[in-house]
């Protein structure tokens, strides 16, 4: 069982592990991370994994070489055998070659050297869903790591999930029910150091645990709502597909009702003539599904790779086994049936004395369209319902892509330094960071640089409390903005424009005045309609973490335009932004330094650019990225929806043409002889065009009615995905009616066309 609530802090964990273990068979906790193997320079990262000793026991998982972790190898600094580590399987085979004696070999992580001690089977890939594990280390080793920034005694800083096996015969209620017992004694021995009310929730919100059988996963619930709104649209391409074939084995028995009659005639039994049309269909389904299958093993893993982003290296194991393979001869049998029955029911009650009459043809085809002809309208009206789907998802996406971010991201290289890892105390960060920039700026290439505490568009931020004194007043919950510290030239390294007032100069350091830039947003919202140069902000008492302690105070020296912050989905938010010298960004162990390229494509100065930051220490661990990937990162979910739409969307138009196509072409054949007649009696090729997509018309038209009341009650279910549009958006639902329309009318042309071109002469003598 995980204990459900996000992520927990180490004095929790550590007052069920040392006071409460006892409730439970087992406990364990794990947090992640992305270790850093490279010595200095350009990051290597792996996702790494810090565990409680008991956790691969817990989770029985053994070793198949070498041993796992244990409680001596999580005392605090490093157990008896110093830092160890446990690897992947496929970090084993990727980074050793699969050597067997990498039991005992060093392996550098974030500086410090590790002794590898074991590796875990290839069926065990971690405890997070859509993460695969690389390394693992103690959670008791963390401080060799992160040194006095250590996360092991904040009591606010919440990075674990704790997990709980439970006893033999006990139940998930009855579990809860002794965690809850205990959880007045491990809240008040871990009360972090917040305001009343705060403390007040965190005394009161119980302990709840859930089954960890699916593992723990923030991926899962990204992306759940999206992949159910695409198995319903492979649900509706799969119906659209089934009305396509059973249109064509309509027409197929059809034709077949003189081979069918006399197969009769001469004994063979109805039943055999249904089950040997049920066969046929069976096969066809059949071979129908190898294929899907070929097409699966290789789209699957090219969809997985569209959700890497520089932020999560997303591992999903896709291959196909024998649930999959069951599955799809579910699937099979079904489409097969589904496709199949009406034909083979149809022709199992031909009557041999009409099937061997000529004449009964041409009426047996009348009752051909009077069934097909509604499979049409089906698919036309399926097909409708797809097409505003991609239609609404590819311009979501579009909007989203194209949005302006208040800056110009097409030249900018963003680097993130991790200064932890340099060696240098917290408080000679601050001119380490200083050299770095400088550095930076005299790089050929590099036409404008600064440094941030928070790198925009990463989906990092930093909030608080604000209050204006004489300002619009807000509720507590209104009243938090977001902040981020910024070097002088920061704005115009981002081509943020200055509105008002002043940029921050190199005057504007620790000790002097304390100075802000607020964005317009901040501007708008707390001080509409009045200057805001001069103007004090107040951090308020309960943002501050007492009531007894002095609030910081800042005084606005200018203005700059909106842009976004976390997210593109956001509107630009109200943005505070502080000299990075006097915010709490200057000690911080991570910060970012943002690039202006004056070369066309700025990840060409990636390398220059870590030399030069090398040289000035080359412990730092730097990692590089191009701005528009950050970005193209925000949106790999709409991105991967709008594909997927699109690709069956597609696929419907292309199955509904033809299904149009099928019946018009096999309705002329049918009335070959009719036309030819009216053409004798002076019809024109016009009016044959007219006769055959007039009926097509109807049919299209038809389907589109039905599908565009389907389309508007089916779009309110994917609100949450769109952006910038509504669901029922009226460009949309007439755009793609206008391209079904449009495809039909095509489809319907072309044996229209041939219709026109019949010699009336030839079938006169035909017949």
């Amino acid at each position: 069982m995980i204990l459900e609530g996000g992520s927990w802090t180490n004095p929790i964990w550590e007052q069920i592990r040392d006071h409460h273990a006892g409730l439970f068979a087992g406990t364990a906790t794990w947090g992640e991370d992305r270790f850093d193997l490279a010595s200095g320079g350009v990051s290597d990262s792996v996702d790494g994994l810090w565990t409680s000793g008991n956790f691969f026991d817990v989770l029985g998982t053994p070793a198949i070489l070498g041993r796992t972790f244990t409680p001596e190898d999580d005392r605090r600094g490093g157990g008896p055998a110093g830092p160890v580590a446990v690897i992947g399987y496929k970090f084993w085979q990727r980074h050793y070659g699969g050597a067997a004696a990498v039991i005992g070999r060093p392996l550098t992580i974030n500086r410090v050297t590790f002794t590898v001690i074991g590796v875990t089977g290839p069926e065990f890939v971690g405890p997070i869903v859509g993460r695969s594990y690389d390394v693992a280390v103690p959670l008791g080793d963390e401080p060799l790591v992160r040194g006095k920034e250590s996360f092991l005694d904040g009591r606010s800083t919440w990075w674990l999930d704790i997990l709980v096996r439970m006893k033999p015969g006990q139940t998930i209620e009855q579990a809860t029910l002794a965690l809850r017992r205990a959880q007045p004694q491990i809240r008040q021995a871990t009360l972090p150091g917040w305001d009343a009310q705060a403390l007040k929730e965190y005394l009161g919100t119980p302990f709840v645990l859930q089954p960890a059988a699916g593992g723990s996963s923030q991926f899962r619930n990204q992306y759940r709502e999206p992949l159910l709104i695409i198995l319903a649209i492979v649900g509706l391409v799969l119906l659209i597909a089934c009305a396509n074939i059973a249109n064509i084995m309509l027409a197929r028995a059809t034709a077949r009702r003189h081979e069918l009659g006399l197969r009769i005639a001469l004994g063979a039994s109805r039943f055999r003539i249904a089950r040997q049309l049920l066969t046929e269909s069976l096969l066809l389904s059949v071979l129908g599904a190898a294929l899907g299958l070929v097409f699966a093993a290789w789209g699957s893993d090219l969809l997985v790779g569209q959700l890497t982003t520089f932020q999560e290296n997303v591992f999903l194991d896709v291959s196909l086994d024998w649930r999959v393979m069951a599955f799809t001869a579910g699937v099979a049998m079904a489409t097969a049936l589904l496709f199949g029955m009406v034909p083979a029911f149809r022709a199992g009650r031909v009557e041999p004395n009409d099937a061997l009459k000529e004449q009964s043809r041409t009426v047996s085809g009348e009752r051909h369209r009077m069934l097909g002809q509604p499979l049409v309208v089906v698919q036309v009206a399926l097909s409708l319902v797809l097409v505003v789907a991609a239609g609404l998802f590819l311009r979501s996406f579009a909007a989203l892509a194209t949005q302006k971010v208040g800056f110009d991201r097409d030249a900018l290289l963003v680097v993130n330094l991790d200064v932890q890892k340099s060696g240098v105390e917290s408080t000679e960060r601050p001119q380490l960071l200083e050299q770095v920039l400088a550095s930076a700026r005299q790089v050929p290439g590099v036409a404008r640089a600064g440094l941030s505490g928070v790198p925009p568009m990463s989906g990092m931020g930093w909030n608080n409390f604000v209050e204006v004194p004489g300002g619009t007043k807000v509720s507590q919950r209104d009243s938090v903005v977001w902040f981020n510290g910024v070097t002088p030239g920061w704005f115009a390294t981002y081509g943020t424009m200055l509105i008002n007032g002043r940029d921050f100069s190199p005057a504007d350091r620790k000790g002097a005045p304390e100075v802000v830039i607020v964005n317009q947003a901040f501007a708008s919202k707390f001080l509409p309609g009045a200057n805001p140069l001069g103007r004090i902000i107040r951090q308020p008492s309960y943002g501050f973490g007492g009531q007894d302690q002095p609030v910081p105070s800042w005084q606005i020296v200018g203005v700059v335009a909106n842009a976004a912050y976390r997210s593109l989905r956001e509107p630009d938010p109200p943005t505070l932004y502080r000299p990075f010298d006097q915010s709490e960004m200057r000690d911080a162990p991570f910060a970012t330094l943002t690039i202006r390229s004056a070369l066309d494509n700025p990840a060409l100065l990636t390398r220059s650019v870590a030399a030069a930051i090398g040289r000035v220490n080359p412990r730092l661990a730097l990692t590089f990225l191009p701005m528009t990937e950050q970005i193209s990162g925000l949106v790999v979910r709409e991105r991967l929806v709008a594909m997927l739409a699109g690709f069956f969307g597609g696929l419907a138009l292309l199955l509904a043409a033809i299904g149009l196509y099928g019946i018009t072409s096999y309705g002329v054949s049918r009335r070959r002889t009719e036309i030819g007649i009216r053409m004798a009696l002076g019809a024109d090729a016009a009016a044959v065009v007219r006769l055959v997509l007039g009926r097509a018309a109807l049919l299209v038209g038809l389907g589109v009615v039905i599908g565009a009341g389907l389309s508007l009650w089916a779009s309110t279910f994917v609100a949450s995905l769109l952006y910038g549009l509504t669901p029922r958006d009226p460009i949309t639902l007439v755009g793609a009616a206008a391209t079904l329309a449009a495809v039909g009318a095509f489809a319907a042309w072309l044996p229209a066309r041939r219709a026109a071109r019949i010699d009336p002469i030839e079938v006169l003598r035909e017949g």
